[in-house]
This record gives structure tokens, sequence and C-alpha cells, in this order.
């Protein structure tokens, strides 16, 4: 939530309710969003259903990673299976290898195309960089192709200006955690630029003298201000982690050494903007099978070797252009290549994969209060043949502080070249008399006829103001038909390989939300959500997830530097797929060992923080500096839960902060 206090920069409110605000100064104020059609525009006029946290929710969390804080956001589903691992999903789409969401750091994809994943940990920017998070549900393959199934997580940061000064924040605490970083910004001339650094570290949660997880970040970013409206951009950056506790891939365990860096240039003037980035990420895995089959299975390369290295590049070009043609049309347009490489041990050849993606946007205002919004993409895969993601939205605004939209839209996920050329292979052993004790081989391999994972979904919402804009109700209805789910499954006796699966899932439900502004210095949020799976996917593919999540919370600030934030998850029972590996060998498991249950249940986690500004003075370049000490407690009442049948039982962290800006 964004509080306006001052007459700069007013929320797009009608006449009636500025007029009566203009002397009191307090009301919530309607946020800008970019995600959407890549252009600002207000968050009532996006042609998809958006939720924004800003940097003061990041900050009054008290979290160290931004799944924690994406937890209040209604519809998302967040699933920690570790101390190193998370999965985001929105609707229902939530699995052990969560693939179907984009995340962007400013506008820049860092989704995996190859592994078709996205490492949470792995983030190239610090949490105080930050300057909001938006978040769009429902696919977005219209604007952003193949990788935007779910939806997209969009992390735009702060510019150099922004953060003129240093700024240092440190945060410690149990389970061996810590969260720290250093950033220097400020803008000199027309260059504005901004550095940063970071380590993050924190124990497993089963064995906290275990570490869990490690990363060292470095950030740099610059811009130029060619003229008064077209600004040059430089970044780049790397993260180095070590990952001794996670991911999770169904029965395997993977401590991973991953590294991930970037570099990238965008040019962009008020209606168009040209990017051009490449990625490089390296990881060395070792396959550690469940414990349950330790004894029972040993997962290695096609020659034996139990590490998995892998070494992918993304090269990546993109332009996009806005066009008025008259008051009532807008048209957007733009096009894309991308090339992803791979090199590994476990595949069988050196993957390569081109996509290539042409799009328009069309605008019409029918009448002052319809909009037409359509669009489609047009788009070519190296695996697949050219698909054509067409999305439609109709917004109705019969009053100004009022907006109901329709939509609907069509998006695809191609395999991955993991999918497609993978080559893994595991001797199984049982602990059985001779001969039956012969270890036995087991080959798994990806497949080169793969269609893509499609959906089709459906939307209403409606988002209203209230109590001269003290209050604001989002609902939403959605519905998403979801076919073609990549999965590996048997084939044949000992093999298994990657392929479509027959079923298909229908997920409907809805969403309803508030947020509130009680006085000037209290404020807070609840939000409810429901959904329903109705499916005939089999084995690890079916879909899972809770039927409902509730969130809630209340944040208090003062004149006199005191602040405080409280935060309710409430998250119900769900029942994953567990791979069928566990089953059958469920009968050679050591005594007193059992099966996964695949049933999770229901839990509660309250999230605490305080803190307490004891300095802040006005510098001489006219920023403000200050110093904060805060305590913050992550499930604060210890409710102690797995979030997915094979993870980690997460307790409760308490940890110390201290941030100075200077």
């Amino acid at each position: 939530m964004a509080f306006a206090q001052d007459l700069a920069g007013p929320p797009r409110v009608s006449s009636y309710v500025a007029e009566n605000l203009v002397g009191e100064l307090l009301y919530l104020q309607e946020e800008t969003v970019v995600t959407a059609i890549r252009k600002e525009q207000p968050i009532s006029q996006a042609p998809s259903n958006m939720y924004v946290l800003t940097d003061e929710d990041i900050r009054h969390s008290g979290a160290t990673d931004l799944p924690t804080v994406l937890r209040r956001v209604p519809g998302l589903d967040v699933m920690q299976t570790s101390g190193a691992d998370f999965n985001v999903s929105a609707r229902g789409n939530n699995q052990t290898i969560a693939n179907k969401l984009l995340v962007l750091v400013d506008g820049r994809p860092i989704f995996l195309d190859v592994q078709a994943t996205v490492n949470w940990k792995l983030l190239p920017v610090t949490l105080p960089e930050i300057k909001r998070i938006e978040v769009l549900k429902g696919p977005a393959g219209a604007i952003y192709g193949f990788n935007a199934f779910d939806g997209v997580v969009n992390i735009i940061t702060k510019s150099g200006a922004e953060m003129t000064g240093t700024t240092v924040q440190v945060g410690g605490g149990e389970y061996g955690t810590v969260s720290s970083a250093a950033i220097v910004g400020g803008q000199l001339g027309k260059v504005g630029y901004r550095l940063s650094a970071g380590h993050d570290q924190n124990q497993q949660w089963n064995h906290r003298n275990a570490l869990a997880f490690r990363a060292d970040k470095f950030n740099v970013v610059t811009d130029y201000a060619v003229n008064a409206n077209d600004k040059l951009t430089f970044s780049g950056g790397l993260v180095d982690a070590n990952r001794f506790d996670g991911p999770l891939a169904e029965n395997l365990h993977l401590a991973t050494r991953p590294s991930q860096g970037y570099t990238n240039v965008v040019y962009e003037g008020p209606s168009y903007f040209i990017r051009a980035y490449w990625t490089r990420y390296e990881d060395v895995a070792d396959l550690n099978v469940n414990p349950l089959l330790a004894g029972l299975l040993k997962t290695t390369d096609r020659s034996g070797n139990p590490t998995n290295a892998i070494t992918t590049n993304t090269y990546n070009l993109e332009a996009q252009h806005a066009l008025e043609l008259a008051s009532a049309h807008h048209v957007l347009y733009g096009l894309n290549y991308r090339r992803n490489t791979a090199a590994s041990n476990v595949l069988s050849v050196s993957g390569e994969e081109d996509r290539f993606g042409l799009y328009a946007r069309y605008e019409w205002r029918l009448a002052e209060p319809l909009t037409l919004d359509a669009g489609a993409r047009y788009e070519l895969n190296t695996f697949i043949n050219p698909t054509i993601s067409p999305r439609a939205a109709l917004l109705y605004r019969p009053w100004s502080d009022h907006t109901f939209r329709a939509a609907w839209t069509v998006g695809y996920r191609p395999p991955s070249i993991l999918e497609t050329y993978s080559r893994t292979q595991s001797t199984v052993t049982l602990p059985l008399p001779f001969p039956y004790n012969t270890p036995q081989l087991a080959l798994s391999q990806g497949s080169n006829g793969l269609e893509p994972e499609k959906i089709v979904s459906y939307e209403l919402d409606y988002q209203g103001w209230y109590l001269q804009h003290c209050l604001r109700l989002r609902a939403s209805l959605f519905f998403n038909h979801i076919t073609n789910l990549i999965n590996a499954r048997p084939v044949g006796p000992l093999r298994s390989s990657f392929v479509n699966d027959s079923g298909l899932a229908d997920i409907y439900g809805g969403e309803v939300g508030v947020e509130y502004l009680v006085t000037s210095w209290v404020s807070g949020f609840a939000n409810f959500a429901y959904q329903e799976i109705h499916q005939s996917f089999t084995d690890t593919v079916r879909r899972g997830g809770p039927r409902y999540k509730a969130n809630a919370g209340l944040r208090v600030t003062t004149d006199y530097g005191v602040s405080a934030e409280g935060l309710v998850h409430v998250v119900g029972a769900a029942t994953y797929p567990v791979s069928n590996v566990f089953s059958t060998f469920a009968p050679f498991y050591p005594p007193g060992s059992t099966a996964p249950d695949p049933h999770v249940g229901s839990y509660t986690v309250v999230n605490l923080r305080t803190g307490y500004c004891f300095w802040k003075t006005q510098s001489s370049a006219g920023y403000t500096r200050s110093a904060e000490a805060a305590v913050s407690a992550f499930n604060a009442l210890n409710d102690k839960h797995k979030e997915h049948p094979l993870g980690e039982t997460l307790g409760s962290r308490v940890m110390g902060w201290l941030t100075f800006h200077y």
C-alpha cells in the first residue's frame, strides 16, 4: 500500500474526493504499474489483475527473502521446501518444481529457460534496493511470451538518485541467519549510479548445525540521460552461491553450487525501448537420493558420474514501440529474439534453443466508461510448432473510483532443453538374496516430440474505492483450463521419459481483499483466496494446493520513530503428488520407515517486526540520513509445519536488524 500525505504526485481520484481531501491530506494512493502492458498506467486501468508491494511493505515485513514477502498476495502459492529453496506460482500450479511463473528484475527476465525454474535465492538484487514489486496474476504470454504461463512478478529497483548516499543493512539471528547489504548511489550530472553488495546465509531447519545456504551478490547500475526524454542504462552483476539443502526434485535432493552473472543495456524513451542482455548460469549439483531411497537407488549421468555440471547462456534482444493513433486508440507492438545454449553431462547433446516472438496490443476506448484491450503474440521455437497467444480484456468504469474487468487469455510453456535432451541413469539394488540383488540399470531421458503446455484463462475483476479513498476493495473470479502438462513417467521396463500427460485440469476460484487506512499512523489489509482443482492428470504432474488461504496485516508508524507490523498467513490443508518411486520401494525401507504422506496439514504463520528510528537528519545534499534498529520474528507462534510432503519442518526464527542511510 502507498500513502500520500502531501500534494506532490496526487493519486488519481475523482474531483469531488480530491476537493474533500485537500484539507486533511490523508488517503490511500492508487499505484501506477508498468508490468501489465510494459507501459506506465494507473492500476485501475490495467487490463490484467495487478497487485503491488512497496519498499515499505518489504522493510516492515522483516523478511530475508522475497517469497516470504509474496505470501501476502492473494492467489499466489508460496511453498518453502528447505532452508535454501522456495517455489512460487499462482492459482493452484505450485509443485516441487514451479516452472510457470515469469520473474523479472526491471523488466529483464531472470527465469532460467533451460531448466524452466527460478532460483529465488539467486536474485541479483538486495532487498533495500527494491522500490516495488508488481505481481500480475494470470497468463501474460501475449506480451511476455512463453514463460509467463501463470503470471509475472516484476521486481522494480530504485534509481541511483533515489538511493543517494550510502545504505548499510545487517540482519542476523537464529539458525545462523545473516542478511546483509551495502549500497552506494547518487547522481552526477546526467549520470546516475548504484553499486551494491550483499551476503546471505542460513542453516537448515532440520539440522541447525548444518549450513543450508550461502550467497554473495554484486551489482552495478548506471544510467545516462541522453536528453530530456531518453535514457541509456547499463547494468551487470554476479551471484555466487552454495545450496547445501536444496532444491527438491521428486526423489532427489540436489546440493548445488550455482553462480549467475549478467550484463544488460537498455535505451528507452517515452514511447519505446530497446534492450539487450546476456545471462550466464553455471551449476554443479550432487545428485543425492532421498534418505529413504539411499540404500536402494543411485542416480548418475549416463557415464556413472553422480555429479551434474551444467553451463547455460541466454542471449536476448528485444524492442517495443507505442503509438497514439487518436485520442481513443492506442497501439503497442514489439519483437524479441532469444537464444539459449546448454552444455551438461546430463544432456545427450549440447542443447540449443532459439525463440522469436512478435506481439501487438490494441487499446480502444469505445465510450467514456468502456475500454477494449486486445492483443496477440506469434512465437517460434526450436522444439515446437508456431504458437499464437491471444488475449482480450474489457474494462468498464461507470465511475472514476470503480472498475470492472473481464479478460480471456491463452498461454503456452514449451518444453525446456532439459526436458528435451536430458539423459540420466539410476542403479537399482534391492536388499534381497542372490541372485535377486543384482544391480539393475534404469534410464531416464528427454523427448523430442513434446507439445507445449497450454492454459486457457477466464477472469472477472473489480476494484473500488470507499470512505474517501481510505479503503479499497478488490475481488476476482477465475477459471483456468490446463492441458498437455509435461511429466517424466515410465515408458517401458526400467525406462522413463518426458511425455505430455493426456489429462487436464480445471482450476477455478476467487479472491477478495481490502486495504484500509485507519489514521495517518495505522493501516492494514486483509484478503482471502479460495480455489478448487478438478483434474485427470496422474503421477507427479497432478496439480496440488490448498483450497483456501487468508492473509491479514496491521502496521503502525509513529512520529516518534517507532514502527510495528504484524502479519498473519493461514493456509489450508493440501495434498501434493509424490513420486510413485516411494510406494514402489516401500517394502524395502529400513525398519520403522514409512512412505511420505502426500497430505500436508493446515498451518498458520505469524510474522512480527518492530523498529525504532533513533537518528534522523537532513544532509547538505537534501536527502534524509537515518538509522533504525529492529527485531523481527518469523513464525512467531512456532507453528511447526511442512509446506510439502518432502519438505523440511519449519519452525520459528528471531532476528535483529540495523539499517543506516547516510
